[in-house]
């Protein structure tokens, strides 16, 4: 009987310290939740009165009232493109080396540590390096085709790091059937775990690009222009043609540069203007985590293990 009794006071007091973590991490949420909805409503009353159309294709200007952001969203779609074709495949493919074919010693494991350690450097550090390995020493110039290779090198950590783990969360005895069967290492691969660990791969991806989407100091040191009131060229056009990846090799600005541009001037209206891109890019960024949740919802629903 006294045994039963403490067991039941023991039980009692861990419930309340269930309940008490509970209410803990409930206040804990609950401050970033509201820190981050009182900074977005900020935002979204100071910028929205600003945002038009012509707010979207107009260039850059001295006069705030005529300010646009075509040349910066532009650039920022064209950057993340060169961004993912690199770093995309070239991330699934280090990934998918290192943990179906690479041996197990002490060589890999150096490459996973400094993979791990990669992933915490400052991103000024990869603008360093792009500075001095693309800009001076490949003469690629400062271009959107530096920007793209930089924020790849930023976010293939990320890319390879995540697809590590979709990889190892899809069950041993699905490799084991298919071998079983007779298939190859290669059609393992391609037929059975990259469609089965999509999902997860797709997630990595998107959470590096939105990383990299808002990173400003690296295209800061790459020499990315503050102020542009022109396009990249547009493959076939002009006089003479221009080429299909000319635009690869032109100056560029994206929208965290303009909205640096805009809030270090004094004006109060050059502020609305940057409160107007923020909004922008806010919800860039949460249209490609969008866009990530309903495709892996929908992967996942097909998958059949």
């Amino acid at each position: 009987m006294m045994r039963s009794e403490q067991l039941r006071l023991l039980i009692r007091a861990r419930k309340r310290w269930d309940v008490i973590f509970g209410v803990l991490g409930l206040l804990a949420l609950s401050v970033g939740i509201l820190t981050l909805a009182a900074l977005f409503i900020d935002m979204a009353v100071s910028g929205l009165p600003r945002l038009s159309g012509d707010f979207f294709t107009s260039f850059p200007s001295r006069r705030a009232g005529q300010a646009g952001i075509l040349s910066a969203w532009i650039g920022s779609i064209l950057v993340m493109l060169v961004t993912a074709v690199v770093a995309v495949p070239i991330g699934i493919a280090g990934a998918v080396y290192l943990e179906e074919y690479a041996p197990k010693n002490w060589f890999t494991d150096l490459i996973e540590i400094n993979i791990t350690n990669l992933a915490g450097v400052p991103s000024i550090i990869y603008g360093l390096l792009a500075l001095g390995l693309f800009v001076y020493t490949f003469g690629l110039g400062q271009s959107i085709l530096t920007a793209g290779l930089t924020l790849a090198l930023l976010i293939l950590p990320i890319v390879i790091t995540t697809t590590r783990e979709a990889l190892r969360s899809i069950p041993q005895h699905v490799r084991e059937g298919a071998y079983a069967c007779g298939a190859s290492q290669w059609q393992v691969v391609g037929d059975h775990l990259l469609p089965y660990g999509t999902p997860g791969i797709l997630t990595g991806v998107i959470i590096g690009l939105s990383r990299a989407i808002g990173e400003t100091a690296p295209i800061i040191t790459i020499g990315a222009l503050t102020f542009i009131a022109f396009l990249p060229p547009a493959p076939f056009s002009g006089e003479p043609a221009a080429g299909m990846f000319d635009w690869l090799f032109s100056p560029f600005t994206v929208m965290p540069i303009q909205i640096f541009n805009w809030t270090s001037r004094p004006d109060p209206a050059f502020h609305q203007n940057a409160a107007a891109a923020s909004f922008v890019l806010v919800f860039m960024t949460l249209g490609m985590n969008a866009l990530a949740i309903w495709l892996r919802y929908r992967l996942r629903k097909n998958i059949k293990w």
